[in-house]
Order: structure tokens, then sequence, then C-alpha cells
């Protein structure tokens, strides 16, 4: 793995809006092309065969929760277990994950898994593929992501009502409106009948007990670009317990427990011996050099990264009331003071590509920058 400097596109900002992608810049440029990442073949076909065995371990730690009645452990609600139960068993479709590694001296080992609202979708799909299509041609990518949704969504398709497929964010969020809209426009071409509505127009028909559109028809199969616990902290929640139409959320209630990172001492204690995997608990007891994140967290808030028992970095936020667990250091690779953060995608079964994040610091966070990537 090596980062190499480059001189950014002729007027790429022009190039990648032409794609859709409308969020490059805030206050920092999050497109960042003025450099790529090289892989060899031998190193993208090692996060490949990793990818491929975490999420077969993350299956089975599903099921040692599930079995274990362990939900208790992840902060979840108890009125919601019935249908998290519900949903692995009768395996409710799913379309994909992101797990966020960091790859240094050889090894890989697995940060987190973002298993049920992950972005960076559009960008690792999409924008990073026509960038490498005016970079080099004859270069390739670990990147099949755009033909796996859509062959997913045409597996998935006689899994659902046969009925319209809404897909759903917060409205005036251009990234997350733009990752949802991508999904939606893959399972179009995937012949999927589809329809877009924002969570905050979501009805709900206290008459007949079902969710509804803003032309009060039923929604019996919905995408969410929007995270199951914060469903939960409305009364969507529970209304979904109440549901006749039984309808399909797409992340499926099951990923409440691999998108908590609670999983992650559970993964540890049920695969010690996994080379992908770092040491994790619920306290801090065992460790020295560590990182104590909240159960629920987003773009780095509330993490503390613990050298010799002391705090040498943290950062703020409004997470941790659920709890903390505590992963074994493993600090992320420096490129002249940029750390790269690997997310590998699993669409449906499979191991689909990859997108690149990198930050100033240790801790990834909201300023984090996208990288493109190629094989040479």
């Amino acid at each position: 793995m090596e980062r190499v400097k480059i001189n950014p596109r002729n007027n790429w900002q022009q190039a990648v809006e032409k794609l859709g992608f409308g969020f490059h810049s805030t206050n920092i440029p999050y497109w960042n092309e003025s450099a790529y990442y090289k892989f060899s073949m031998d190193e993208v076909l090692f996060i490949e065969n990793a990818t491929v065995e975490l999420w077969d371990k993350c299956l089975g730690a599903v099921q040692f929760v599930i079995d274990n009645r362990l939900c208790d452990k992840f902060g979840i609600p108890d009125y919601i277990i019935p249908l998290i139960e519900k949903s692995w068993i009768e395996d409710h479709p799913a379309i994909y994950g992101r797990f966020d590694l960091c790859f240094k001296n050889g090894k890989l080992k697995l940060l987190e898994f973002n298993a049920d609202t992950p972005t960076s979708l559009y960008e690792a799909g999409i924008v990073q593929w026509f960038w490498l299509q005016d970079l080099d041609k004859n270069k390739d990518q670990f990147n099949s992501i755009h033909e796996k949704l859509i062959d997913y969504w045409k597996f998935l398709k006689s899994y659902l009502y046969d009925d319209t497929l809404y897909f759903t964010c917060l409205k005036e969020t251009l990234e997350d409106l733009t990752n949802t809209e991508y999904l939606r426009d893959c399972a179009m071409q995937a012949g999927l009948n589809t329809k877009l509505i924002f969570i905050d127009d979501i009805g709900w028909d206290s008459n007949n007990q079902v969710f509804v559109d803003l032309d009060n028809l039923p929604i019996k199969n919905i995408f969410k670009l929007y995270p199951w616990e914060w469903i939960l902290k409305d009364d969507f929640g529970k209304q979904i317990m109440l549901d006749k139409n039984r309808a399909f959320w797409i992340e499926p209630a099951w990923k409440m427990v691999l998108s908590n990172k609670a999983i992650l001492p559970i993964l540890w204690q049920l695969y010690p011996d996994c080379e992908y995997l770092l040491p994790a608990y619920f306290d801090n007891s065992h460790l020295t050099d560590y990182v104590k994140k909240p159960l629920l967290s987003r773009e780095g808030a509330n993490i503390e990264i613990v050298v010799s028992n002391s705090i040498t970095q943290k950062t703020n936020g409004i997470y941790g009331a659920e709890g903390y667990i505590y992963q074994e250091l493993f600090q992320l690779p420096s490129y002249n003071d940029n750390y790269p953060v690997i997310g590998s995608w699993i669409i449906g079964q499979q191991p689909a590509g990859m997108g690149i994040r990198e930050s100033n610091n240790i801790i990834t966070d909201n300023y984090s920058r996208f990288i493109p990537h190629l094989i040479a």
C-alpha cells in the first residue's frame, strides 16, 4: 500500500458534479484527488479474503447473541428484541455493510463494522471509478460495487413483497440523499418499482395500523438510510411492532446487533484466534493501550485513545450514555500525517470493493477525505 501524489484533473469539480456528486467540498475538500492509494493485487486479495472471513464471523456472532439473549449488552430496548429475533430467524432482506479496516505492516485489523447505515458508497462505487477512467483506463480497482448492487437487488426482488420498494432518508442531507438515490437507481436497474419518500413524510395510519406514503398508500418494502437507534427514539419503533403489513425494513432489525460496537467484544470472545480481530472488552481491566468507544457513535465522536493508561487524544460529542467498549489500540499508519482507513464493502454475501478515507489525525472524523485507489 502506497500513497502517490498527483495533480488533480483540470476542472475536476465539474467532472464529479456531472456524476451527481454534489458534496465534494465543504469548508475543506471531501473528495481529494491530489493523491491516490496504490495496492498490489496480492494486497487486494488479502483485503477481499479478510472481508469474506469477517462477514462469516459476524453472522456467527449474531447467532450467538440471539441464542444467548445478549441484546442487553447492546443497550437495545426490550420491546424491539422480538423483531430483531424474528428478522434474523426469517432472514429478512439485507443489502450491504462496510468494514472499517486498518492496514499496516502487512497486518489487517477490523476497527468497526458499519452494518446499518454506511455511507461513502457512491464515492466508492461510481466517482472513483470514473476518476480511474480519466487517469488510466488500463489500471484496475477493487471495485465491483455497482454491478453487485444491481445483481443483489435482482436477487432480493423475489424475497420482497410484490409492491413498491420505498427509499428514505432525512430531508436536507445531500450526502444521505445522494447515497439513497444511488441505491434506488441500482434497484430500478434491477427491475424494481421504486419511490423516494423522506423519513419525515412517512405517515402512520392508526386505523389500519400500517405505514403510508404522502398519497396514503401502504408501505410494505422500505430501504432506510436512517439509523435504527434513531428510529427507536421516535414513535416509529413502537409503530413497527404494530404494523399489520409487517413491512420489510432494509437494513433489517438484526443489523442493530452488527452496527453496535458491542459486537467487537463478542467477536473477540468467539474468535480470539482470528488474525483480523483486535482484543476488545466491555471493561478496560485487560488493556493498557486501547481505544474507548461508545456503543453507538458517528464521525469519530466521543472517542478516547489511551496509551499506558493515560488519555493521549479524545473527541467530544453526544454519545456515551449507552455505554462503552474497549478495543486494543492498533494505530492507523501515517503517510506524511495522513491516516487512512479502508472501507471494505460487503454487498449481499460478497466482498464488492473498497473506498479509503483519510484524516490528519488518528481518529477518523467528519473532516476525513475520500481518496481514490488503484491496483498496480
